[in-house]
């Protein structure tokens, strides 16, 4: 079982930026697909991000390109998520997920096995 434990959440203003980890115990982070999805309160959890195992390909929701960078470290064995210019409407939980699968719907939460308890972003406007 891999355990997920994300990091770097917190409260920022409108425009600033944060940088999310996520660290995988017992595991190489280029053993798996990767991702980061997110949940407001009252919605359902949504795709942010999600970067190939195999050789860093990166997938974006339409919402976070431009502002939003996934990135593997392999030195750190960590899933970062660089988060620029912050909106109101980028406060969420924000989970990291890992699995195995095929490359095709990098953004359907069902293919991710592992996830993380989530780190809390908030963005005040």
């Amino acid at each position: 079982q891999v355990q997920l434990v994300e990091s770097g959440g917190g409260l920022v203003q409108a425009g600033e930026s944060l940088r999310l980890s996520c660290t995988p115990s017992g595991q190489s982070v280029s053993n798996y697909h990767m991702g980061w999805f997110r949940q407001a309160p009252g919605t359902e959890r949504e795709f942010v991000a999600a970067i190939r195992g195999s050789d860093g390909v990166t997938k974006y929701a339409d919402f976070v390109k431009g502002r939003f960078t996934i990135s593997k470290d392999r030195a750190k064995n960590t899933l970062d998520l660089q988060m620029n210019s912050l909106m109101f409407e980028d406060t969420a939980v924000y989970y990291c997920a890992a699995g195995i699968f095929l490359w095709t719907t990098p953004e359907d939460s069902t293919k991710y096995r592992h996830w993380g308890l989530g780190t809390r972003v908030t963005v005040s406007a």
